[in-house]
């Protein structure tokens, strides 16, 4: 129709900001998935190269503090990091416990941007899951699709 503003109708932005939201879990899902989990959670190896960034990082707080949380527990810290972001992807496509795990995947990607700051080779990839994250967020993504809305968590 001539005039009309509305690219589609009003019930389906829910849907679309739940479709937002399950990509934004399986962008996390494969971030978990592309990781050598044997060099990451037997050897260490992705918490030794973050202690390296950290090492010539130019905010002295990121080595300092690398240096008493992350380094003296490389396997501890790896299992988190790895598990963290296969729990996030499952929490955002199921729309389990969604509004936290949005929060937590605001708050990962945050980390990950500051220790990363040196290096722009990823900051594209951080800044948009924030955003994602933020807009599903605001939204209140887990509306539709979700355990949250069946279990009727959070409003939904």
């Amino acid at each position: 129709m001539i005039g009309e503003t509305h690219l589609l109708p009003a019930s389906t932005y829910a849907d679309w900001m739940a479709v937002l939201r399950i990509g934004l879990g399986l962008w996390w899902i494969k971030s978990f998935a592309h990781k050598d989990l044997g060099g990451w959670l037997k050897r260490g190896s992705g918490i030794e190269w973050g202690g390296s960034v950290a090492e010539k990082h130019k905010w002295g707080f990121v080595k300092t503090g690398f240096d008493k949380v992350v380094r003296p527990h490389p396997i501890p810290m790896a299992y988190v990091v790895v598990f963290s972001e296969l729990a996030l992807g499952l929490g955002l496509v199921l729309g389990f416990l969604t509004p936290i795990a949005l929060v937590c995947s605001i708050l990962l990607n945050l980390l990950y941007f500051v220790l990363m700051i040196s290096d722009w080779a990823e900051q594209g990839q951080n800044l948009m899951m924030i955003l994602a994250a933020v807009v599903a967020l605001i939204t209140e993504s887990w509306l539709v699709f979700s355990v949250d809305h069946l279990l009727h968590l959070f409003g939904a």
